[in-house]
């Protein structure tokens, strides 16, 4: 019962669902999400943190970036399921058709030039 409650907690986040929706049309680092959904990069990290523990989605390194992905099977059948159920899902939310449309604005190195400045450091790290 602990995996189908996790799952569902990490799910319980409007934040989260909406990360869970812009995942399902490509891969994306945190600075591609956080622009999507105007919040900070802590916030984003601690939610995908979630998102992780649940068996949602992963991280993958590739250079300087860390790439998250939806998890295809994983080893929690509840996170496989719900995920499965919610390409299905939300289609219809405004907030979700907005998001999923400025996705393909969004540009990772135009994204991290925006973030670079403020006393000469980053203000945002992956």
């Amino acid at each position: 019962m602990k995996d189908f409650i996790r799952v569902m907690k990490a799910l319980s986040d409007p934040n989260r669902v909406k990360v869970i929706k812009m995942l399902q049309q490509k891969p994306m680092c945190v600075c591609e999400m956080q622009e999507a959904l105007g919040i900070a990069q802590p916030t984003v990290s601690k939610h995908l943190k979630i998102l992780e523990d649940a068996g949602l989605v992963q991280s993958k390194k590739d250079g300087l970036w860390v790439n998250y992905s939806l998890i295809g099977g994983g080893a929690n059948p509840y996170a496989a399921e719900m995920l499965k159920m919610m390409g299905k899902w939300l289609g219809d939310d405004v907030d979700i058709r907005q998001i999923l449309r400025q996705l393909p604005e969004i540009r990772r190195e135009e994204v991290r030039k925006k973030l670079v400045v403020i006393g000469g450091r980053p203000q945002s790290k992956e």
